[in-house]
């Protein structure tokens, strides 16, 4: 399997979620959008135990099977795309799940996240 992980499963991963740990550890790629990773840091910024979880991030993204995903042209393609579906729908989501939908659809990837505003988009894989 290979992976995008949201922001709220990686809270969930470092929490010890028996799913999310069992997912995580079959899984050959794993990726994080560069948006969840602003996510993350922004709210490592904002708490009380920053510098700690800065340490639990980089080792994780050091594991040879994670790498940060950042978006291309191709992925604003997809991005458009994926927001005039929304607006047709009436189903809009926050735009930074736009962009991890758009990397998601780009490189189809399984998306590992809890929105449930994701089923909106059909051509997702979600666990």
């Amino acid at each position: 399997m290979r992976l995008l992980i949201d922001s709220n499963r990686y809270r969930d991963l470092c929490a010890g979620a028996p799913e999310v740990l069992r997912l995580i550890q079959r899984a050959q790629e794993i990726r994080l959008p560069v948006v969840v990773l602003g996510e993350l840091r922004a709210g490592f910024a904002c708490g009380t135990r920053g510098r700690e979880n800065e340490r639990v991030l980089l080792r994780f993204l050091n594991s040879p099977r994670v790498q940060v995903l950042y978006a291309d042209d191709t992925t604003t393609q997809h991005y458009a795309n994926l927001l005039r579906q929304l607006r047709t729908q009436g189903t809009p989501i926050p735009s930074n799940d736009l962009w991890v939908a758009a990397l998601a659809v780009q490189h189809g990837l399984t998306l590992l996240s809890r929105d449930e505003h994701f089923a909106h988009l059909p051509q997702l894989q979600i666990v």
